[in-house]
């Protein structure tokens, strides 16, 4: 085969057969096929798009490019949990120990922040001494011994996706959705997981603006995922505001303890169910909703989660304690209050725009070396439809950066909008799939 024939195929709009695609991508991750005809066939699939039988292919070239983890030796059911990021998506954290206290064994492969959306690991390496970092036997240390392990990539894991996933960043094709369904899809595969619940999210503080967007994507993934023989299904969830009351990587871990004690936000506590709900039914622990929420609230309302939760800690090396008092988490020197310009009802809280500001106060990247504060973030946060008085505290902004407070203070400001009507909070959940 000749690569730029297989270019030329797709730019022509004609579909790539199994063997084409497994070609390219064997020679992309051997480096026989250099980085500028795989930006050139990424393009071609961008402006082309894929049918579901390639992009089934494409997913299949892509897990093939690394080990798969052999995981027979868990005996519940293997039920992973993915989310396409958000401001303030900490759900990952006190989902895992939920789901596993229930029966299921969620072995999470996670990321690091994208863009203005934090990131799984990121959060959890705010935990002092948490190692996200673990080779195949220690993983599964971890998860025969309490359940649930959520850790980084291995570099054997899909090695041509993350070559092709740095080309993509600088080449204009992050949005293509086979491009996104073989990336998402083959990093979960590689853990040989029985079933996949997905969190596609859509609005202001996500990567899929409208939920046009996100619905297709959705689809995508679940008919891919079907087609490769994993249960799966996708709820479609609104991402126009924060989601919780913090955004930030030690506060978040601070809320999501809160949530295993019973006591959290409650949006961030009803996602949280509706996700482990839709896991305990594929992994058949589980007769229907209602069953599956009961147990869940059950293991909330025991403590038994939260044991859970920093078990798993202890095992991955991080400090339990942090968890039984946040105090010793990371806490930033200054925290500075933001108060109400009037009075009224918060009627929106613009994602996008409180993202901007916590990245400033040093809670993200603006390139991959930057060095994240895990202290940094935003607390607090005001949700729609909650009356406010002139002067009372919208949000908390936490950092070790003065000098950035003068940036993201009046983004933070112009994130809320309030008007004397009242209003509802927006549904969370607009869709499953």
């Amino acid at each position: 085969m000749v690569p730029q024939w297989i270019i030329e195929k797709k730019r022509n709009g004609h579909a790539l057969t199994d063997e084409d695609i497994g070609f390219f991508i064997r020679g992309y991750a051997s480096g026989a096929i250099p980085d500028y005809q795989m930006a050139a066939l990424a393009m071609a699939i961008t402006l082309q798009g894929m049918a579901p039988d390639e992009t089934a292919a494409l997913t299949r070239s892509m897990l093939s490019s690394g080990v798969i983890l052999d995981t027979s030796s868990l005996r519940n059911p293997k039920i992973d949990k993915h989310s396409t990021g958000g401001i303030g998506d900490k759900i990952s954290l006190a989902l895992a120990p939920l789901a596993a206290c229930c029966g299921i064994a969620v072995p999470m492969i996670a990321g690091r922040g994208l863009g203005l959306t934090g990131g799984t690991i990121d959060k959890l390496e705010s935990i002092p001494g948490y190692r996200t970092q673990l080779d195949e036997a220690a993983f599964l240390h971890v998860l025969n011994t309490c359940g649930c392990s959520i850790i980084r990539a291995m570099e054997t894991i899909v090695p041509a996706d993350k070559k092709l996933y740095a080309l993509r960043d600088v080449t204009g094709t992050v949005p293509s959705i086979p491009l996104i369904v073989a990336s998402i899809l083959s990093k979960k595969l590689a853990a040989h997981i029985d079933g996949l619940v997905l969190d596609v999210k859509w609005g202001r503080g996500a990567f899929m603006t409208t939920r046009a967007e996100a619905e297709a994507l959705a689809h995508a993934l679940v008919e891919t995922g079907r087609r490769l023989g994993l249960r799966i299904t996708a709820l479609i969830t609104d991402m126009n505001q924060p989601l919780g009351r913090a955004v930030g990587n030690a506060l978040e871990v601070a809320e999501s303890v809160d949530v295993l004690r019973g006591q959290g936000p409650a949006d961030v506590v009803a996602l949280t169910l509706e996700l482990g709900a839709r896991m305990l039914i594929m992994g058949r622990v589980a007769a229907d909703r209602k069953q599956a929420l009961e147990q869940l609230r059950a293991k909330l309302q025991s403590g038994e989660a939260f044991e859970r939760f920093k078990t798993m800690v202890r095992l991955h090396g991080g400090d339990p304690r942090a968890l039984d008092d946040p105090a010793r988490l990371p806490s930033a020197a200054i925290r500075e209050p933001l108060p109400a310009r009037c009075g009224g009802f918060v009627q929106a809280v613009d994602a996008e725009a409180i993202g901007r500001a916590v990245l400033l106060l040093g809670a993200g990247r603006t390139r991959m070396t930057d060095t994240i504060d895990p202290a940094a973030g935003i607390a607090a946060l005001k949700k729609i439809g909650e009356a406010v008085a002139v002067g009372e505290t919208l949000a908390i902004l936490h950092t070790n950066r003065r000098n950035r407070l003068e940036e993201a203070r009046p983004l933070c400001a112009e994130a809320f909008r309030i008007t004397a009507e009242s209003v509802l909070p927006p549904p969370l959940i607009t869709l499953e799939i």
